[in-house]
């Protein structure tokens, strides 16, 4: 490969976060009359912006979500986060292996990425190389944060290569003119059936697409 640089999603590609910050969702939804399997609400709401997932919930509801639910939702997940998360397998060793330049670009809050990168003990890779869609008011499927991050790091599109876990994140980049694989689990796999990107399953196979 003759990428200049690799652009990471944060969370479930980087960190295994997709199931613990889905079922504080679906145990929260619970006090407010709207019940969903976490199977059903990963392929709901995976890779979209927050305030989207409130969206679809409050027409299925046909009213508002309290007004302090996004803060008791962030103040659940953070407890979560630091209690239960791990980074995904495999990922320290490819870090370590890369010797161009790579940042993240995720559709969470700068504090939430920064908490799940110390978390994980990932923080060291990354640095100052981190991007929000809030720092841009922008959220996937648009393709402004992948824009945004290579702009940047200094490369074009046609040179960097993202690596995704969700449609919108694919969609994304595809819309970006980017280069994308997408990390498949036992949760994505659904919302990833069809999808036009090469497909790996682990972070070995990602090395071998690299040439690392």
């Amino acid at each position: 490969m003759n990428y200049k640089c690799i652009i990471f999603d944060c969370d479930g590609v980087l960190v295994d976060s997709e199931a613990i910050s889905t079922q504080v969702m679906v145990d929260l939804l619970k006090t407010v009359d709207y019940h969903i399997d976490i199977e059903k609400a990963i392929d709901l709401f995976t890779g979209l912006a927050l305030k989207d997932n409130f969206t679809l919930v409050e027409k299925k509801l046909g009213r508002k979500l309290p007004e302090d639910f996004e803060e008791t939702y962030r103040a659940l997940s953070f407890e979560a986060f630091q209690r239960d998360l791990k980074p995904i397998k495999g990922v320290h060793t490819l870090l370590d292996k890369l010797t161009i330049p790579y940042c993240v670009a995720s559709s969470g809050p700068i504090n939430k990425i920064k908490l799940n990168l110390k978390v994980t003990k990932l923080s060291h890779y990354f640095n100052d190389n981190i991007f929000s869609c809030y720092q841009i008011n922008s959220w996937k499927p648009e393709p402004d944060i992948f824009l945004h991050a290579a702009k940047t790091m200094g490369f074009k599109p046609e040179e960097c290569v993202v690596i995704e876990d969700s449609l919108p994140g694919v969609t994304a980049a595809k819309a970006g003119g980017f280069d994308v694989y997408a990390l498949e689990n036992e949760s994505n796999k659904t919302m990833l059936a069809g999808v036009e990107v090469p497909i790996f399953t682990d972070m070995s196979a990602l090395e071998r697409v690299l040439g690392l």
